[in-house]
């Protein structure tokens, strides 16, 4: 009987738990990506001021809880030198969120080598890929198109998963309903790694 019991509030009581990288280079708005999606999914977060958020050195966290899941996000840092660190979350990871800035065209082949790098990765085989072109507010950013075509050589790299790539400004907001919903959807199909359970309690 206990067992019984057990096995029902497990069932109505726990929820499955999925981790997301938020990567990129520095300055490219993982930071503000992640508060404008803890404001936009947490009923009553206030968030940090988007115009005051600085570079991060090492790791910043989020979670939300979204159609009966919970998304745990974890943005590090960009910087050349923390980009070694980057690996070390890639076998708990069940969704990819890479971050470019539209605005930064001189920066776009550092970008795109470090994407190779991490995309190369056996340990994220199969995960399912964002790719973010933020900054879309900024005059004479580089489109969607642009940066597509840029990574188009990429492609080869990206192997059978889910990827999809659309245009965002973090600083307004624009987008990041879109892209979460699309992860949610990514990770509960996912079979390469599965959810893991949390209690609701």
């Amino acid at each position: 009987m206990f067992s019984l019991l057990y096995g029902l509030w497990k069932y109505l009581f726990q929820k499955d738990e999925y981790f997301v990288l938020i990567l990129g280079l520095d300055n490219a708005g993982k930071t503000t990506y992640l508060e404008q999606t803890k404001t936009k999914f947490n009923r009553g977060y206030r968030g940090a001021n988007l115009d005051k958020i600085t570079t991060t050195v090492g790791l910043n966290i989020g979670k939300i809880n979204i159609h009966g899941i919970c998304l745990n996000f974890w943005d590090l840092g960009g910087q050349e030198e923390l980009q070694s660190l980057w690996d070390k979350y890639y076998a708990e990871s069940h969704a990819l969120i890479y971050i470019i800035d539209s605005s930064d065209k001189e920066r776009l082949e550092e970008s795109k080598s470090a994407f190779e790098k991490m995309i190369s990765s056996e340990q994220l085989e199969g995960i399912p890929l964002l790719i973010v072109a933020n900054k879309q507010d900024i005059t004479d950013c580089m489109s969607v198109r642009d940066i597509r075509q840029v990574l188009r050589e990429s492609a080869r790299l990206l192997g059978r998963r889910d990827c999809h790539m659309l245009g965002t400004s973090a600083l307004r907001g624009d987008g990041i309903h879109d892209g979460i919903e699309w992860v949610v959807e990514c990770v509960k199909r996912n079979v390469v790694r599965p959810a893991k359970r949390l209690d609701d309690s």
